[in-house]
This record gives structure tokens, C-alpha cells and sequence, in this order.
């Protein structure tokens, strides 16, 4: 048989659909039950491996099991995994290093709607266990991509330009760092949607944005 180069365009073109479909196939999903419904998200283990780890070994120790979604913003995102029912802060291991810029840099997802990313304090290397699901397009929560170069020959940033930086100065600046998404929502988009809309006001140590009504992450199971 005779493949024309539009057939051989087209196979070729199939075989990267199916080699796409089947690294999809094999990215891990984890299903949370919660007291607002299942929510299933897939993780991004070949653009965030540590991170992906990190989490999957919270989520084989049952550690999610137990808490509350304690911080949701409508408009925002909606954040949990690091309180139980009882606002009591839960147990970590050491934190895990930031790779928000090596998964961007690799073809990961930006802080945009449905995807999950997460939590730290100002410290780009404190996240641990809490996790977020951005519930906009929140761009100014990506990390920012570093030029090439040493010093960095041009670098914009905040509406001001900044010419011959030294790479190490913008590799290690706190607020370029940005939160390291991981993962997406694959299923139960409409249950992350019902939790920021939950009234909210002040709950445990927290002087605003807790539910009114408790959000509760019943169990976090690995499905593949």
C-alpha cells in the first residue's frame, strides 16, 4: 500500500494523539469524597515529580481524611488539607522544595480555573500538605520564567524593566517564585464550584473565610 505524504501527515499526526492519550492514561488521579460531593483530580507527575510524590504520600497516609477546606474565597480559590473538623492543625513531614518553575519551564499548567496547586507561607520551599483549587484564571500566581542568560541582559517585571541582573538575584527572589501547580480537576468541577460559593465567616483561628457550613474531605483514595 501507497501512503501520499497527507496520509503519512495524518498517521504521523495519530500516533502523536495516541502517545499523548496514553502519558494522560498513566498521570495518577486521586478522588476526594467530601461532605459536598466527589471531586477526582489528575496529577502532573512528569512536570512536578517531588511535588506529585509529596502529595501522593499524604494521601497514602490517610492524612487528608479528617480535614476541612478552612480558607474559601469565591473568585478566588478554595484551600485545605492542613486542618481537621475541629480547626486543630495537623502534623507534617519536612516541606518539599519548590519546582513551580521547572514544571512551567517543562509544559505544566499555569494557576488557572480547575487546576491545583500549593499552599506555602512567603517562603517558596515551606509547602507541606495544604493544597488549593484555583477557581479563576489567577495569572499573577504563576512563577515567573527567568531569561536566559548571566547577568540577565533584560528583565521586566511589575511594569519596570531591569537590565544586567544577576541570574542568582531573580532565581532566588521570594516573589518570583509563585505557587506550583501539580494537578487538575478531571471530575466534580460543579462540587468545587458549590464549596466557593458557601457563605463563610470566622471559624477556629481564622477571623474570616471558613465555611459556615463545615467542608469536610471524608477520604483521599489513589485511583490509579
Amino acid at each position: 500500500m501507497t501512503l501520499n505524504r497527507r496520509s503519512l501527515a495524518l498517521a504521523g499526526l495519530a500516533l502523536l494523539s495516541a502517545g499523548t492519550h496514553a502519558l494522560a492514561q498513566n498521570l495518577p488521579r486521586v478522588k476526594f469524597i467530601t461532605t459536598q460531593g466527589e471531586v477526582v483530580v489528575e496529577l502532573y507527575a512528569d512536570k512536578a515529580p517531588k511535588t506529585v510524590a509529596n502529595f501522593l504520600q499524604y494521601v497514602n497516609d490517610k492524612h487528608y481524611d479528617g480535614t476541612i477546606f478552612h480558607r474559601v474565597i469565591n473568585n478566588f480559590m478554595v484551600q485545605g488539607g492542613g486542618y481537621d473538623s475541629q480547626y486543630r492543625e495537623k502534623a507534617t513531614r519536612a516541606p518539599v522544595r519548590h519546582e513551580g518553575r521547572e514544571a512551567l519551564e517543562a509544559g505544566g499548567p499555569r494557576n488557572v480555573v480547575g487546576t491545583l496547586a500549593m499552599a506555602r507561607t512567603n517562603d517558596p520551599h515551606s509547602a507541606t500538605a495544604q493544597f488549593f483549587i484555583n477557581v479563576k484564571d489567577n495569572g499573577f500566581l504563576d512563577p515567573t520564567v527567568i531569561p536566559p542568560g548571566d547577568p540577565v541582559a533584560r528583565f521586566e517585571y511589575g511594569g519596570r524593566t531591569y537590565t544586567n541582573v544577576p541570574r542568582a538575584n531573580l532565581e532566588n527572589s521570594p516573589q518570583l517564585f509563585g505557587y506550583t501547580v501539580f494537578g487538575r480537576v478531571v471530575s466534580g468541577m460543579e462540587v468545587v464550584d458549590r464549596i466557593k460559593s458557601l457563605p463563610t465567616g470566622s471559624g477556629g483561628p481564622f477571623p474570616t473565610d471558613v465555611p459556615r457550613t463545615p467542608v469536610i474531605i471524608q477520604s483521599a483514595t489513589l485511583l490509579k
